[in-house]
């Protein structure tokens, strides 16, 4: 009995570390919830499209709606890399009010799903989370050109530079440059008009040389007449005093 308890005891081990091990290969518990913000960490180069979507609480309305079950469309999102937003004009994000940055936001957002191949296939314009598309509010025109896909907002155009995430309910897209809606910046003050150019005063001296020759001509005229009436005058009066 006492020799064959050590080999008892291996068995029951080895056994129960085979239970163990066979529970730790379990398939892995799902992932977390999407977070729109953590995929763009996750890709770097998005830093300031994160501020903004924090700022706006739009990243929590976009989980939220990724994250609801009842959400069946899925979500699409551009989002330009930080070296689209340096190439803005200076203070552009400063002077929208809170309202215009969160519509700037949802101009970036697409309400459903699209693929990187059904984008040869949407009408246009594309819907986009800011509202109306109609033209002269937030209108987003897509075109493609063998696998290449453009997007124009009226105000600026852009492409899709590469695939960020896609898991069938989710899809963001880099693109090269921040989509400016008409709505917010489409509005371009008319060139002011040229100032019209002084008249300068004309004196004696800069008088065009024509009205010179015309006054000077206007005189030699006039003397030449009286010369002939005194001339006419004389000879009368000679003529008068021989008949004398």
């Amino acid at each position: 009995m006492n020799a064959l308890f050590p080999i008892s005891f291996f068995l029951v081990s080895v056994l129960f570390c085979n239970s163990v091990s066979a529970q730790s290969t379990q398939s892995p518990a799902p992932s977390g919830p999407t977070n729109i913000t953590g995929i763009l960490e996750k890709a770097g180069q998005f830093s300031t499209f994160i501020k903004l979507l924090k700022s706006t609480q739009q990243s929590d309305q976009i989980n939220n709606q990724l994250n609801n079950s009842n959400q069946g469309q899925g979500l699409t999102v551009l989002a330009p890399p930080d070296n689209a937003f340096a190439n803005l004009k200076p203070g552009t994000l400063n002077s929208l009010s809170d309202q215009q940055k969160v519509q700037l936001v949802q101009f970036h957002v697409l309400p459903n799903f699209i693929s990187m191949s059904q984008f040869q296939t949407v009408s246009n314009p594309l819907r986009t989370q800011a509202g109306n598309s109609n033209a002269g509010q937030f209108p987003l025109n897509v075109t493609t050109s063998g696998s290449q896909v453009n997007l124009t907002t009226g105000v600026v155009d852009a492409v899709v530079a590469n695939t960020i995430y896609t898991d069938g309910q989710l899809a963001v897209y880099q693109v090269d440059k921040v989509l400016l809606p008409v709505d917010l910046f489409g509005s371009v003050d008319a060139p002011a008009p040229a100032p019209a150019k002084p008249v300068k005063a004309v004196s004696g001296s800069d008088a065009p040389a024509a009205a010179s020759k015309d006054t000077s001509s206007d005189n030699s005229g006039a003397a030449e007449a009286l010369s002939y009436r005194f001339a006419a005058v004389v000879g009368f009066m000679v003529a008068l005093a021989l008949q004398q």
